[in-house]
């Protein structure tokens, strides 16, 4: 018997109440990779994994790497 755990999902208003960055940002970060994919719910209604959100936060405060800044290269 397989057991289903249950996901918390979050709408855009509560992400960036989570996230201080612009919409743009985070789609941009999403494009790259950077950041927990979406999930459409409708054509007009998307969400996000809290735990993947959650995730990422952890990863960049264990991180000593600095975010990229635009218009900036890697070294």
């Amino acid at each position: 018997m397989q057991t289903v755990q249950s996901k918390m999902l979050i709408n855009r208003k509560r992400l960036l109440e989570i996230i201080p960055l612009s919409t743009r940002t985070i789609y941009n970060l999403e494009l790259r990779g950077e950041f927990p994919r979406r999930i459409a719910l409708t054509c007009r209604s998307v969400a996000w994994d809290l735990s993947e959100v959650e995730a990422w936060i952890e990863a960049r405060k264990a991180s000593s790497i600095q975010a990229d800044r635009p218009g900036e290269e890697r070294r």
